[in-house]
Parts: structure tokens; sequence; C-alpha cells
């Protein structure tokens, strides 16, 4: 007899899946197809696989029939030696290429999954630095993994399960027919009240389980804001314990009695499956019975009964999995329409089709000619910006918070591409460079210094892999790192944990530097690189950062009055223009933007570096 498993949450729609399914269009068919077709002769090989055990299925149910009928009621031992043998050996071959089907199904859909994950990663490369800021981390690692990994699923198990139950039904119909045409009918319509059943009592059962999930997910929101560092901290001290427990109290008695009534229509469901999943075949028991009893029926024995017993039994998982096809073909165009809406993402910053590599070599002029920028048309950043820095120069840009300093920057190694006007570096415009030449001619140290979870010397070489060990330490050394480096027990091997947290911020951000003092770019961009620090690690940056700046085209962002007075012109933004420009004394001679920035900002930084120093 067939044994139901349980309705999982595949058999229905959420209301949010109803309203976001997505259109089954002939593109959108085409489209996934394109994956498949490199693989077709492999699928193929899995398609006459599944029709073959489709066919090897009934084996054994007519093997059972002639065991009964020739062998046991004929008293042939020979003949029930040999049916026996020959069961045994259609079992196993069944099972064998079982195995080959499922072996070949797992190779394709891994294959596939392998092919867009390195489809969907370099993609992602191409996006631009808004890509980045706008969307979660989490909704792209979702994408990346869980979506791409999902399209093994659709492959391996519900194409190749649609295509087999569609076979095991015209097989088994077809041999049913073939058997007894009377008792075929009596068991195929006993199919709906196999079925029914599994409908309603599985929805019931779903709808539990969706407000169990929900309320586990409340739950677990609560488990991890409170008894994070911060959120215990700040139950602390408000003094809440009594009301957080009591709220968490609440919500698991709920998680607690939704699984109980879950449960409880589960055994009920169990039940009534447990007595319709045997009404069936015992009703093909007593109309076989009756045609054999009363009317005589000589073409029905009690061989073809079981036969047919069996092969009913062996209609209704196929049925019922068809019958939820459709469920499973939204879920699978809504995975697939999550991973095309990434992969049809325009980069926005790309190459042109003819582009340029000019020689930096002499010089590096760098010029912004009234540039605009904005993320929505109606809230503009910048707006018509011009100034130009001459080759070797370094002009320091200040602002309030807000005013754009970090988007003009960005747009020079075209993280961002301007709206209007241009960027150009000796009179070529950025957009007809080669997009990795001018950004290899390009450095950039930023307030948050970011490692990768590696060693210090994998760190380095991201910047230039081939890098003698003479020149990351010639490099760490101009950066004032390498003596911090050898008093570590690994040396250059030191492993600096996930995002670097095993370092200092100021040990960070010399290795930064270290990073860009290989790469040797013409251009440098350096946005507050020692905002976050204390004033003796600014020292030592500072010095190392003196260094890197000297015959380089620098572009400074910084709110300590140390760097700006170093610059050869400093340019102040407001509201994403340029409003002064000049040298200190000059700009507080203004009376303007400057001057109230030095009176709220860099005085205050000075008065507290010597409050430190005395």
């Amino acid at each position: 007899m067939p044994r139901y498993g349980g309705m999982g949450p595949r058999g229905f729609l959420t209301d949010d899946e109803k309203q976001n399914a997505p259109k089954m269009t002939k593109e959108l068919i085409f489209r996934i197809l394109k994956y498949l077709l490199p693989y077709w002769f492999q699928l193929s090989i899995v398609f006459a696989i599944i029709i073959l055990s489709s066919v090897l299925g009934l084996l054994p149910s007519l093997i059972t029939a002639r065991i009964i009928d020739d062998a046991i009621l004929g008293k042939d031992l020979k003949l029930l030696i040999q049916l026996v043998i020959l069961a045994i050996i259609t079992l196993a071959v069944s099972n064998i290429v079982g195995v080959l089907e499922s072996y070949i199904n797992s190779w394709v859909s891994q294959r596939i999954v392998f092919d867009m994950k390195n489809q969907m990663f370099s993609h992602l490369q191409t996006m631009p630095h808004s890509f980045f800021t706008s969307e979660k981390q989490g909704d792209i690692i979702t994408r990346m993994n869980s979506d791409i990994s999902g399209v093994a699923t659709v492959i391996s198990g519900i194409l190749t399960n649609i295509i087999s139950n569609v076979c095991t039904v015209i097989t088994t119909i077809v041999a049913l027919f073939r058997i007894d045409v009377k008792l075929s009918l009596i068991g195929i319509l006993v199919i709906p009240l196999l079925v029914l059943p599994t409908k309603s009592a599985g929805k019931n059962r779903w709808q539990l389980l969706s407000q169990s999930r929900e309320k586990d997910d409340e739950l677990n929101d609560v488990v991890n804001e409170s008894l994070s560092v911060s959120g215990s901290l700040l139950i602390k001290l408000f003094t809440q314990e009594e009301a957080i427990n009591k709220k968490f109290e609440s919500i698991n008695k709920e998680v607690i009695d939704l699984s109980v009534k879950e449960s409880r229509a589960g055994s009920w469901f169990r039940v009534i499956m447990g007595i319709f999943t045997n009404l069936g075949p015992l009703l093909i028991y007593l109309a076989g019975g009756y045609l054999i009893i009363r009317l005589n029926d000589t073409a029905i024995s009690v061989g073809t009964i079981t036969a047919t017993v069996n092969m009913i039994n062996r209609l209704y998982r196929p049925v019922e999995s068809l019958l939820n096809v459709s469920v499973d073909l939204t879920r699978s165009m809504a995975l697939f329409t999550r991973i095309f809406t990434y992969l049809d993402m325009d980069p926005e910053v790309k190459n042109a089709k003819i582009v340029l590599k000019p020689s930096f070599a002499k010089k590096t002029d760098i010029s912004y000619e009234n540039v605009e920028f904005y993320y929505s048309k109606d809230v503009p950043l910048i707006k018509d910006l011009s100034f130009f820095v001459p080759s070797g120069k370094m002009y320091a840009i200040v602002g309030p918070s807000g005013s754009g300093k970090s988007t003009v920057v960005n747009l020079l190694p075209r993280l961002y591409d301007v709206k209007g006007g241009a960027v150009r570096i000796n009179g070529e415009d950025v957009r007809n460079i080669d997009l990795k030449y001018l950004r290899s001619n390009i450095g950039m140290v930023t307030q948050e210094a970011y490692m990768f979870n590696g060693t210090i010397r994998e760190n380095l070489l991201f910047a230039k892999a081939d890098a003698s060990q003479e020149e990351l330490e010639n490099a760490c050394r101009i950066a004032n790192i390498h003596d911090f480096i050898l008093s570590q027990p690994d040396g250059y091997d030191t492993q600096v944990g996930n995002r670097g947290l095993k370092l200092s911020g100021g040990e960070k951000q010399r290795l930064s530097i270290a990073r860009v003092i290989l790469k040797d770019p013409r251009i440098l961009i350096l946005d507050e690189a020692t905002s976050a620090l204390d004033s003796i690690s600014e020292s030592s940056i500072q010095k190392a950062l003196d260094v890197l700046m000297k015959g380089r085209t620098s572009i400074v962002i910084a709110h300590r009055l140390s760097t700006i007075l170093q610059a050869d012109k400093i340019l102040v933004i407001s509201d994403g223009r340029i409003v002064e420009e000049g040298g200190h004394e000059e700009l507080i001679a203004m009376n303007g933007v400057y001057k109230q920035l030095y009176e709220t900002q860099f005085r205050k930084v000075i008065e507290m570096e010597n409050a430190k120093e005395q």
C-alpha cells in the first residue's frame, strides 16, 4: 500500500507567491532552456533512462501475477524459482538504472549551477559602486548562493520528476487496461478519493505551518536582539529584563500552540489517508472477488487482482505530484526570474566601444568640467562643478557633511559615472579610457581600510600579485608597518581575521597604504584616510602618506587641519558646488563656509590634540 509521507509546503502557494507569480512567457522558457542546451546529450540519456525505468517498474507487478496464478496455484516449483529469480534481476536492473539516472542528473544540474554562478559572479563584478551601496548584502548572497543552488533542485527534481511521473502514469494506465478493463476502471475511479483529502487536509496543515514559521521568525528576532552584545546591554541599562522575558514567553507559547495544532491536524490526516489508501485496494479485491465468485469470470484471476492493486498503488504518487505541478513550476519560474533580474541589470559603468590607454608617465592633470551627478533626478547631488588639479599637486577638498565630497572623488576612477559634464585626465574624458587601465593608475586610501580574511601577505599581494618579498618589505617600511609585522609570530603570514578584526584601525590603515604603495599609481585619492585614528596613529600614517603623495597628483578629503595645510590648494564644497578655493589664510579671510568649518570642526580637533599632548 502507498504510505503517505506528509503534505509539505510545496503543495500550496502563499498569498505573496500568488501575487508575485511570474508570467510563464515563451521568452522566459527559451532563456532557461539555453542553460540546458550544452548538456542536451546527457539530458537525453536521463530521459531515456526515465522511460526505461517506468517500463521496468511494471515488471514486478506482472511477474507477481504469474507467480500467483501460474507458479503457486499451478503448483509449478521450477517456474516459481525462475519467476523469483527474474523478479530479483528486474529489481536489481531497475535500481542500477535508477542510480545511473540519479548520477547523470546530478552531474548535469550541478554543471548548470556551476555555469550560472560563474556568470552571476562575473556579472556582479561589473556592477557600479551604487549597486553595492543600495542593495542589501544578504539579498546579493541569497541570489548568488541559495537561488542559483535551487536551480539544481529544479532540474534534478522538478523537471525530471514531471517527466518521470508522466511516463509512470502513461505506462501504468496502458498496463492496467491490458490486464483487465473492469478492474482498472474501478481502481482509477478510486484515485480522486485518495487525492482530494490530501488537498483539503494538506492546505489546512500548510496554513498552520505558515503561521508557525511567522511566529518562529518573530521569536528569533527577539532572541537575536535581546542576546546580542548591544541588545543585552540596553536591556540591563533600562532594567527591562522582566518585560523582555514576558514578551519571549508570550511568543514562545504561540509557537508551541501552533506546533501542537499542526501535529494534531497531521494525526487526523494520517488516519484519513490510512483509511482511503486501503479503501481503493479493498474495493478492487471486492469487485474482483465478486466477478470470480458470483459471475464466474474466468478472465480474472487472483494474480490479476493482485497485479491491478499494485498498479493502482503505483499511480497514486505520480498523480498527486502532477496535480501540484503548477505550484512547482510557479516557484521554479520565480527562482529563475529572481536570478535573471540581477543578470539583466545594466552595468552602467563600462568601457566605450573604442577605448584609449593614454600615457600617464609624464603628467596627470585632472579637470572636472561642469560636472553634474545625482542618484535621483529630483535630488541633484553635484551641480555644475568645475576645478583643475595640475600634475604633481595635492588639492584638499573640505565641506560640510553630506556636501558630496566622496562622490566627487569617486567619479575619477568611475565608481560612478557623471550625469553631465566630464571628468578628464590630461584632457581625455575618463569614460573614453580603458576602465581597467584607468583604475590601475589610480590609488585610493579610504577612511575604512578593508582587509580580506587571510594573511597580511595575501592582502598586500592583492595590489601586485607578483610582488617579491623585498617589494613587500619596502612598501611596509614606507608605510611604517614593517616593524609591527616582524613582531608578529608568523610575520607576513599572520592572519588578519574577518575584515581585519585582529588588527587595530591604525595597523589596517598602514597596511592599506602599503598596498597602494605596491600598486604605484600615478594619481592618489585620500578619502578622510586619518579621520578615525588617534593622534599617534595619525602621525605615523601621515608620514607614510607624505612619502606616498610625493610626485603624484593627489586629491585629499580631510577634516584635520594638519592635512589641509599641506595642500597646494583647498577646495570648499557646499551643496554640490565649489563655493570657495584658495589657501588657508586666504579662505579664513573670506569669512565664508571655510571659516565656519574651521570654527566648528578644525579648531575643535586642534584643541583636543593639544589637550592630549598636555
